[in-house]
Formats: C-alpha cells, sequence, structure tokens
C-alpha cells in the first residue's frame, strides 16, 4: 500500500479516497464555509420588528383592543359611563337573536349583498370590457365612472333623498316625459324602497368595481387574445373563454369586497332614511339596528353585543369564503405551489 508520504500527488488530490475520511472531510468543508454568521438571525428579526412593529401596535390598539372591549361590555348592561357592574352573562346575545326586528335586519344585508353581486358584477365587466379597447375620451369616461365612488357617503343620501321623495325630480321627469302613471314613493314604499337602495349603492360603487377589474385586464397578456383570434376565435368567444377566466381572482377579490362591505353597511340607509323609517321601509341593516337599540336608547351594553354579533358574522363569511374560493388564488402566491 502507499502512504501519501511516499505519493505526495495523492495527498493533494481531492478525488482519492482515504479510506472514506478523505471525502468526508472534503464534504465537510463547504457546509463550514456556508454557515451563516451568528447574528445574522438575530439582525434580521430586528429588521422585521422596526419595520413591523408600528402597523403591528396600531392594529392592535384601534381593531384587536376594541373587539376585546366590545366584547367585554356586551356581557353587562351598561348605560356608556361609569364602570359595567351589572352583569347580565349571555342575555343580550340571545335577546339579539330571538329579536325578529334584528333577523329582518340581517335577511336585508343578505339581500343586499346577493344583489349586488348579481347587478354590479355584469356592468363593472362589460363597462371594463368595453373600456379596455382603444377608443376616444376612454381616460375621461373612467374619471366619471370612478366619480361616484369618491363622494362622499353623505352628499350622495341627501342627493338621491331629494331625487327619491314624493315631489322630487324623479317623480317630475316622469311627468315631463309622460309617465306621471309611474309616479311613486321611492323612500317609503316597502316593496319598493330596497330597490331604490339598490340603484344607490350600484351608481355609486360599480365605479370601484370598474377600475378593479380595469387592473386585473392590464395584467393579461395581449398575446393570448391576438392568438386565439388568429385560430379564428370570435371577440364574444376570447372574452368567454380566455378573458374572464384569467380575470377570475380579480372578480373573487372584487366580490369578497363587496359581500364584507354589504354586511357593513350603515351610512346611506341612515342618512336616506333615518333611524325609524328604516325598519317600516324595509331597508335597515345590523348597523342600524345597532345604532337604534344600542346608542339612541341608552343601552350601550345591548350595542356592543350586536357590534360582536356583526363581527362574528363578518368574520364567518371571510373565512369560509378564504376557505372555499381565495384559497386556490392565494395559495399559489404564498407557498409557490402549482394549483
Amino acid at each position: 500500500m502507499t502512504s501519501t508520504s511516499e505519493n505526495p500527488r495523492l495527498a493533494l488530490d481531492p478525488h482519492v479516497d482515504l479510506g472514506g475520511g478523505g471525502v468526508a472531510a472534503t464534504a465537510a468543508a463547504p457546509s463550514r464555509r456556508r454557515r451563516p454568521q451568528g447574528n445574522g438571525g438575530w439582525r434580521m428579526r430586528l429588521e422585521i420588528a422596526a419595520l413591523a412593529g408600528p402597523a403591528l401596535v396600531v392594529f392592535v390598539l384601534f381593531v384587536i383592543f376594541p373587539v376585546i372591549l366590545a366584547a367585554y361590555y356586551g356581557f353587562f348592561s351598561w348605560a356608556g359611563y361609569g364602570p359595567a357592574t351589572d352583569f347580565v352573562g349571555l342575555r343580550n346575545y340571545v335577546t339579539i337573536l330571538q329579536d325578529p326586528t334584528f333577523i329582518e335586519a340581517l335577511k336585508h344585508n343578505v339581500m343586499i349583498a346577493v344583489l349586488s353581486l348579481v347587478v354590479q358584477g355584469p356592468i363593472a365587466i362589460g363597462l371594463a370590457l368595453l373600456l379596455n379597447r382603444k377608443m376616444r375620451g376612454q381616460s375621461v369616461i373612467r374619471v366619471l365612472i370612478f366619480v361616484p365612488y369618491v363622494i362622499s357617503e353623505v352628499a350622495v343620501g341627501l342627493g338621491w333623498s331629494l331625487m327619491l321623495q314624493s315631489g322630487g325630480a324623479a317623480n317630475g321627469l316622469l311627468e315631463k316625459v309622460g309617465l306621471g302613471d309611474l309616479r311613486q314613493d321611492w323612500l317609503s314604499n316597502p316593496s319598493l324602497a330596497i330597490w331604490s337602495l339598490l340603484v344607490i349603492i350600484t351608481w355609486k360603487y360599480v365605479g370601484f368595481a370598474v377600475i378593479l377589474f380595469l387592473a386585473g385586464l392590464q395584467g393579461i397578456p395581449e398575446e393570448l387574445s391576438e392568438a386565439a383570434s388568429i385560430d379564428g376565435a370570435s371577440y364574444w368567444q376570447v372574452q368567454r373563454l380566455i378573458v374572464l377566466p384569467l380575470l377570475g381572482p380579480t372578480i373573487r377579490i372584487w366580490a369578497f369586497l363587496s359581500i364584507i362591505g354589504s354586511f357593513q353597511l350603515f351610512d346611506l340607509v341612515y342618512i336616506i332614511w333615518g333611524q325609524y323609517i328604516a325598519s317600516t321601509a324595509g331597508t335597515s341593516t345590523m348597523a342600524t339596528y345597532m345604532v337604534v337599540n344600542g346608542r339612541n336608547a341608552g343601552s350601550y351594553g345591548y350595542g356592543n353585543a350586536v357590534a360582536v354579533v356583526m363581527f362574528l358574522i363578518s368574520l364567518g363569511i371571510a373565512l369560509l369564503y378564504q376557505r372555499f374560493l381565495l384559497r386556490r388564488d392565494t395559495q399559489g402566491a404564498i407557498s409557490g405551489d402549482k394549483i
């Protein structure tokens, strides 16, 4: 057996197996060189804490803490001042779930959420597809469509309440065009009020959906549509089979925001119908119920319990939507897995 002292070339050759020890030594050497420094992990943690810490503190103080505080006061009969000492347990929550007025308000929220998706979705998709094509005045039309979304709810509510009242502009226009027989009490008639609210919501929020869809359309490669057109696909076939499926993630995000917003609807209803007319006109929501039976009634413990119920309903909807509809959109983006 030749020793390394007899043949120095063997000692310098990394490919020579010296009883297994040489290969192990050479394999272990790179791992020692790649080992990160001891303070690198702590430095990264400090950077993350410095960047995310302020936002996390604000989120805890203004979101998590109020929710916990509302859940606490929901177990008391509290007038809004002084310490909460009259503990009632789950009585507030039982009263809420057994109150027909709250159940009716919840039904209105569900109806508004469903109708908003059914009405606003097709309108917004159609306008987005139209404005995605090159045309004159494209920028001006986009601005005009988006303007209602940036107008405050107070201005929108006051304007529409003046137009839709009995002697308002809507009935006046019907008379001018010879359709005076169609005059209606658009705000007080229970069979029409909810549809009037839907028209107002659509007018105000469809611009947001259009802008969101336009942003999603910008991310779809034009080469796909051009290739389909060359293969003989018509314009509508391209939109139905290529554009809309690729626009699916944006549509699902918009639908999620629309549903959550519908369950939190308050300002437009409260401004147009007020605290008492909303229930008789059939446009009351969970938020208006909370204000009328909580703050206005001087029962802040009950109002906090209603707020907790609203939070749990919205949270449940968000979790279910995330689980069954948004999961395939977020899973690939976060983990990089193939879908």
